[in-house]
């Protein structure tokens, strides 16, 4: 079970990367799965880590085929693009972990738009904004900025950039969670196969 979740935890920093590419190169995605990965921002006390994805394995599904795709020793479709995103939150989750005031003030900030739900859908570009606006004043002064990279034309545009920094906002919860649950950047190095052969169990179930 610790395994179980430590992958589906990876999952979805898996899922919130390959959506910010979604986002940057084609300029849409998928509403539910939008919805979805916002939601868990909001999820600060979970009874599981099923919960904060909605209990449902199923909900990471694209996420757990990235994970396949990304260390699998067959596969032909890994990309660096992705893997850098993952990695790239994975070390910032480490920066912000050890930086207490950045911590509070990101648990005031959620807070804050949890209060908007009662006016706001969580997909609404007000509700995304506000989230996008606390990856950019609390996350992003923690490090160098994650370079996005895609359709020039799609990342002028105000709501990719909200909805990009929201999931990137999201992919870093994720993070959160995968390091509660004991995951680390070796068990990627070393513990890959067993790290597949537990999602493509996921997505069988």
């Amino acid at each position: 079970m610790k395994l179980q979740h430590q992958v589906f935890t990876f999952a979805a920093i898996c899922q919130s990367a390959k959506l910010v590419q979604q986002v940057a190169r084609v300029g849409t995605i998928d509403q539910p799965s939008l919805e979805l990965m916002l939601k868990s921002i909001m999820e600060t006390s979970p009874e599981n880590p099923l919960a904060v994805y909605g209990s449902d394995m199923h909900n990471l599904t694209l996420g757990l085929q990235v994970v396949i795709e990304q260390l699998g020793t067959e596969s032909k479709s890994k990309e660096t693009e992705i893997a850098r995103y993952i990695m790239s939150l994975i070390a910032l989750e480490r920066k912000l972990n050890k930086n207490p005031k950045a911590l509070a003030t990101l648990g005031e900030r959620i807070a804050q738009c949890e209060r908007q739900l009662a006016h706001f859908d969580i997909t609404d570009e007000t509700l995304v904004a506000s989230l996008a606006s606390i990856y950019s004043d609390v996350i992003s002064p923690l490090s160098a900025p994650i370079q996005v990279l895609g359709n020039p034309e799609l990342l002028k545009q105000p709501s990719n950039q909200y909805k990009i920094r929201a999931l990137l906002l999201a992919g870093l919860r994720a993070a959160v969670l995968w390091r509660q649950l004991g995951g680390k950047r070796r068990n990627i190095l070393f513990s890959r196969a067993k790290m597949v052969a537990c999602a493509e169990e996921l997505l069988t179930n």
